[in-house]
């Protein structure tokens, strides 16, 4: 980059006490790419309090070589820091190297932590090879239900994205014990057939179908 000088004062920005200044640093990282800078990347990243500034570090690392980053960023998925995982997975998520992809394990997908799984699942989407498409879907609807309605709208997403081959999943969800469950698969089967209806509304009409005894397999 601009001498060892400079390089440590970015290396000294990316911890600063200011959040503009961390940002800043990011933004020069990335603009002149640098091997060096690469683990103090993913090392920020998995501190960072700052959304925008995480963004930043995601961006920097993408302007690295993939085959340079996957590696490290694949092997942060092991950390026992929530933000260090899902930080990872999103910046996976956005290099979209399929190498990636044996990394993104079941244990990522059904995370306790909720950041880490909706990470997951947004990774693997963007990751998974054809072949394995049907298991992603088992994976994942084993997750429905689960959470607000934030986090159920993104595992809704995740689903949809995997096209078509999850409408027998869906269904077979719908008959699920657990209502929440039933209710998560109905509306997800709902924003399938019609991407412009909005979540919410689509939760409050499967509740309406399982109250009257439906599956929304009518539909």
């Amino acid at each position: 980059m601009g001498g060892p000088e400079q390089d440590i004062r970015l290396l000294q920005g990316l911890k600063h006490s200011n959040s503009s200044m961390r940002l800043r640093a990011a933004l020069a990282v990335g603009t002149t790419p640098d091997a060096q800078f690469i683990d103090p990347l993913i090392e920020r990243c998995a501190i960072e309090p700052d959304f925008s500034v995480r963004e930043m570090l995601t961006w920097a690392l993408i302007r690295h070589p993939a085959s340079m980053t996957v590696p490290k960023l694949t092997a942060e998925l092991r950390s026992a820091r929530t933000q260090a995982r899902s930080q990872a997975l999103h910046t996976l998520s956005k290099i979209g190297d399929r190498r990636a992809w044996p990394a993104i394990t079941q244990a990522l997908l059904t995370d306790a932590d909720d950041e880490v799984a909706r990470s997951a699942w947004r990774a693997a989407v963007a990751l998974v090879p054809e072949n394995e498409k049907p298991e992603l879907a088992r994976v994942l609807a084993t997750q429905l239900g689960r959470g607000g309605r934030e986090l159920q709208l993104s595992l809704s997403r995740a689903l949809i994205a995997l096209g078509e081959m999850i409408v027998a999943t869906l269904r077979a969800a719908t008959t699920d014990p657990d209502p929440r469950v039933r209710h998560h698969a109905i509306a997800t089967q709902r924003l399938l057939h019609d991407p412009d209806a909005g979540f919410e509304y689509a939760i409050e009409e499967a509740k309406r179908i399982v109250a009257l005894g439906g599956s929304g397999q009518e539909g």
